[in-house]
């Protein structure tokens, strides 16, 4: 278990150190990513891009437990 949360950890520092290259290829405003916008709300919820981030980690992880 401390393994694992070592890994996602880590994981967390690399994705939020490369955050700013992250959105300079697009993440964060893929289409799918669903932005509502009205007088003084704002909802932004990036489905698209968390499938994605979600099937990064998913590699990553079965190839370090390789």
């Amino acid at each position: 278990m401390a393994r694992a949360l070592i890994t996602i950890g880590l994981i967390l520092v690399a994705v939020g150190l490369l955050w700013p290259w992250l959105q300079r290829i697009g993440l964060g405003r893929l289409p799918g990513d669903l932005v509502i916008e009205r007088d003084n709300f704002r909802l932004f919820f990036p489905i698209t891009t968390s499938i994605i981030i979600s099937l990064i980690i998913s590699i990553v992880l079965w190839w370090l437990r390789k």
